[in-house]
């Protein structure tokens, strides 16, 4: 899984490096795919140590500030960040996370600037708004935490969905057991009113009924 899994990221990165005027080195691309799988075994110190002397790879700047953040080296992973949003602005992964550092440093300023931008062309990202709600509810805004709550629920019933597609998909494959495992987490995301519950359960019902 974990090769495919990188396989995955080097094809995105040939996809991104493509798109890139100034095009890193392949020595830059291999230090970025070590440190991620670095980072992704939780060794964020290590991540970051390959990562130390990047300048240019917007990705790997990401990364470092990521493993940096996790590291609580606030002030190194808030320079990563603004190294990674000066090659690209218009990142919304290392704004965000730009945005969690700031409110770990009390900057609330910088913080509200931070969210208000990333609302602008992000109103339905669900970490985002998460992310807001705890923000406003730090700041004593309960209304304004349950509203952005509310929209997160919202979205999430979509990937209640998409869990049931897949379930769908495991069924007519032969893989029961994989889509009974996914229409109980759609479950447990979609509301108990929901529409969708009884297509679920309808589902759920044929596999028991078929595997026993």
């Amino acid at each position: 899984m974990k090769k495919i899994i990188l396989g995955i990221l080097f094809v995105s990165l040939l996809i991104f490096l493509g798109a890139c005027r100034n095009k890193p080195d392949l020595q830059a691309v291999q230090a970025y795919l070590n440190a991620e799988e670095k980072y992704s075994s939780g060794n964020f110190s290590e991540a970051a140590s390959i990562l130390e002397n990047e300048k240019s790879f917007p990705p790997a700047l990401t990364l470092r500030a990521k493993a940096q953040y996790f590291l609580n080296d606030l002030d190194s992973a808030e320079q990563s960040c603004n190294q990674a949003i000066r090659l690209r602005p218009s990142s919304f992964e290392v704004k965000l996370i730009l945005a969690r550092i700031m409110k770990e440093k009390g900057d609330t300023d910088k913080v509200k600037k931070l969210i208000e931008g990333l609302m602008s062309d992000n109103p339905h990202d669900i970490q985002l708004l998460r992310f807001t709600a705890n923000n406003a509810l730090d700041q004593g805004n309960v209304s304004e935490a349950f509203a952005l709550l509310n929209q997160a629920v919202e979205l999430s019933a979509e990937s209640a969905m998409v869990l049931l597609d897949r379930a769908r998909l495991y069924w007519v494959s032969g893989k029961g057991i994989e889509a009974l495992e996914d229409l109980s987490r759609a479950r447990a995301i979609l509301p108990q009113n929901s529409p969708f519950a009884r297509s679920i359960n309808n589902l759920e019902k044929r596999i028991m009924e078929a595997i026993q």
